[in-house]
């Protein structure tokens, strides 16, 4: 990948010099369209009274995210203009599902094919978010050395949208740390703080998937995680997530019509439309109706205790 000079946009949006060099098609570099979207959001809101916050974060899902041998796309970006800050870290884009027999909209780890709004898609929305409420909730313990358990606690950002991410908070879509237990069982646990009515306490192993993908929400390493959801605990921002609908549509045009998307005026990123070809969006009246058929013709289990651990 090489980088592409940032200067257009600084005469377009009076980009701060010190931001021009991030700008560019490079590993940790930003979009030109991707950053002059996330600021024309942030300011605007800015300006509206919405926010208050010094910093905003922007996504380029069209980026790959698994690089391999271990290293991941830096594809997530926290701007603190004001303070001449700019990060670019790792964060997983949703994973899509496989409806067999029906509808395939599954991704795969390195890079985004599929795109969407739908509820129990599983997929990234693209467009403008604003962050609210941080709820963190106990997950479990899960062992440390062979005979300490430690609980794990996760915290959640739920975002708000417009447009095409407005069911943002039905659809349960924020941010979080890829980390969750896996293998869960439960244990008696008279007194634990955390046991259930009947005096349960759930037990798993712990499992980090940075590099993998989400349910739909922007997922961090724990560490990155670390940094950046202070940002924005009790000082709401905003986040804006690359492609829209109207991108994804744009770019396919002109796939399908043996046209680079640059020359057409649109912007994905060039080693991952090798990969996927042409990207789709799966909008929530086109996939509503398939899904709610499958989870009609697939009904769930009803909900089961967890089994008790064995010792």
């Amino acid at each position: 990948m090489s980088a592409a000079p940032g200067a257009a946009l600084a005469q377009s949006q009076d980009l701060p010099s010190w931001l021009q060099g991030h700008v560019g098609a490079g590993e940790g570099q930003i979009a030109p369209v991707v950053l002059r979207r996330a600021r024309s959001l942030y300011f605007h809101k800015l300006r509206a009274g919405e926010i208050r916050n010094p910093c905003y974060f922007a996504m380029d899902a069209t980026r790959p995210n698994d690089l391999g041998r271990g290293n991941l796309g830096r594809r997530f970006y926290v701007i603190c203009e004001r303070r001449q800050v700019f990060r670019a870290i790792a964060a997983g884009h949703g994973g899509g599902r496989d409806l067999k027999g029906l509808a395939d909209f599954e991704n795969g780890r390195v890079c985004a094919r599929n795109f969407g709004n739908a509820e129990n898609s599983k997929l990234t929305t693209g467009g403008p978010y604003v962050t609210r409420e941080i709820k963190t909730s106990f997950k479990g313990y899960y062992p440390v050395g062979s005979s300490h358990h430690t609980p794990l606690y996760r915290s959640f950002v739920q975002f708000d949208g417009e447009g095409d991410t407005a069911n943002a908070r039905e659809r349960v879509i924020g941010g979080h740390a890829a980390e969750l237990l896996r293998n869960m069982c439960r244990r008696k646990a008279p007194g634990d703080p955390h046991a259930d009515s009947d005096g349960y306490v759930a037990f798993g192993n712990l499992v980090f998937y940075a590099g993998g993908r989400s349910n739909g929400c922007t997922s961090w390493s724990p560490e990155d995680a670390g940094l950046v959801i202070p940002i924005m605990k009790d000082d709401p921002t905003t986040l804006y997530i690359y492609p829209e609908s109207e991108d994804i549509e744009a770019v396919a045009r002109a796939v399908k019509a043996g046209r680079s998307p640059d020359k057409a005026g649109a912007y994905w990123n060039a080693f991952c439309l090798k990969e996927i070809r042409a990207p789709k969006y799966w909008s929530q009246g086109v996939l509503g109706p398939i899904l709610a058929r499958y989870e009609r013709d697939h009904p769930r289990p009803p909900p089961q205790p967890l089994p008790l651990c064995r010792r």
